[in-house]
């Protein structure tokens, strides 16, 4: 049975030499790789500081600790996210307020955004505090889901306006841009991820973004316990002695072996970006010739789209079902139909209002945010990565459509 995977990372020989020769070196903690990776990464997206760490919910939790988010206060985030964009607010012991999404772009609804401020919050003493339980506004978390860039810049307005942080959950987002301006140079704090799904990977892993010298320094200090000397740092001085902690940190250190196959993995970002450009290119033809039943994903003019996952929207018109919930039925059905034949997708990400730790702590109803809980429904991510050739794009899309005429 021919067998499409929904994923795979490119990996060449490179990868292997760079880890063997991190282990060979006898350094493979954090080291002087993962300073190199950090500078490597924040030089791609012209941004002065990278802090690398464990993972992108680690860096999410890690940026928003140094940014001031804690205990009651509130930070808004948008309903359709992996689940990680409110599970790092709720480890601060903030409380995360979701609002809903533009389906055509999967990015945050700032119009809901706004009117989520102007509805629930209130100017007290000079603190945007929440009309019913008095916490304070924090901020928001906005996500550039798939690796399209949300409008960051009206976000970026409301911040100004209301004095309030952001944190961009830029987890599938490497290279993604609005004009020139790379993700994570938006003024903001930006965190990444280097998850196997990613662009990019080293495994696991995740790094903050920042262009503030001062808050990078105070993310590494905590990522490692809160010492206030790096271990690198340390060894090329009195190595001997343990490093002072003046605060309560974390244990967020990437190895030397992952930042090691970071370094040649991202002389490939721009290869790997070029060449998923071109396969959604070429889906969205294939698509809209074969599938009128499908919505193909959305580039707004003067964004760049990274595909970092290539999702479509089921259109249940078209289909004749009347109900998302019907339609997520009748997604399901179809997803299992083509696993069955060796072809994997998977749903485009959660509507986080509908999981049961959310569910259940905040009460929310599927249509409390329609847009999301349409999008967890409908969406479907279709096998796109490097090696992927013109023939197995065209044997996805026929067999989608064999699958859908027989019902």
């Amino acid at each position: 049975m021919r067998k499409i995977p929904v994923t795979k990372p490119y990996f060449t020989e490179e990868e292997a030499k760079a880890a063997a020769e991190a282990l060979s070196s006898g350094w493979v903690a954090q080291g002087p790789k993962v300073a190199e990776f950090e500078k490597a990464i924040a030089s791609h997206e012209g941004v002065e500081e990278g802090v690398a760490t464990t993972s992108c919910t680690t860096a999410l939790h890690l940026a928003m600790v140094a940014n001031g988010l804690g205990a009651g206060m509130d930070a808004i985030a948008p309903a359709f996210t992996f689940v990680a964009t409110e599970n790092a607010i709720v480890t601060t012991g903030a409380t995360p307020v979701m609002v809903d999404i533009r389906r055509e772009t999967f990015n945050v609804d700032t119009d809901a955004l706004a009117r989520k401020i102007e509805t629930d919050y209130e100017k007290q003493d000079g603190v945007v505090k929440n009309k019913k339980t008095g916490n304070r506004l924090w901020g928001f978390v906005p996500v550039h889901e798939f690796g399209l860039c949300c409008d960051i810049h009206e976000v970026n307005r409301l911040a100004k306006e209301y004095e309030l942080k952001v944190v961009e959950d830029a987890a599938c987002a490497l290279g993604a841009k609005i004009g020139d301006t790379h993700q994570g140079g938006f003024g903001n704090t930006s965190c990444i991820s280097f998850h196997p799904r990613k662009s990019i990977t080293t495994g696991e892993g995740g790094m903050v973004l920042t262009d503030d010298a001062a808050a990078a320094k105070r993310m590494r200090e905590l990522r490692t316990h809160g010492s206030t000397v790096s271990a690198d740092a340390r060894d090329k001085r009195k190595g001997f002695l343990l490093p002072e902690f003046i605060e309560a940190g974390f244990n967020y250190r990437m190895t030397d072996i992952q930042a090691a196959i970071g370094l040649a993995q991202v002389k490939k970002l721009d290869q790997i970006i070029d060449e998923k450009r071109k396969r959604a290119i070429l889906y969205n033809e294939m698509i809209e010739k074969t599938l009128p039943e499908f919505r193909t994903p959305t580039e707004p003019e003067g964004y760049f789209h990274t595909y970092q996952s290539y999702v479509c929207m089921l259109d249940i018109k078209r289909l004749g079902i009347d109900t998302i919930r019907e339609g997520g039925e009748y997604r399901n059905n179809l997803l299992q139909k083509l696993e069955d034949i060796g072809i994997a997708t998977r749903q485009g990400t959660h509507a986080v209002h509908m999981l049961g730790y959310y569910k259940n702590r905040f009460g929310y109803k599927p249509e409390d945010y329609e847009n999301a809980y349409a999008c967890d429904h409908l969406s479907i991510t279709l096998p796109l990565y490097i090696g992927m050739t013109d023939d197995d794009q065209a044997y996805v899309v026929e067999m989608i459509r064999k699958t859908i005429d027989e019902g």
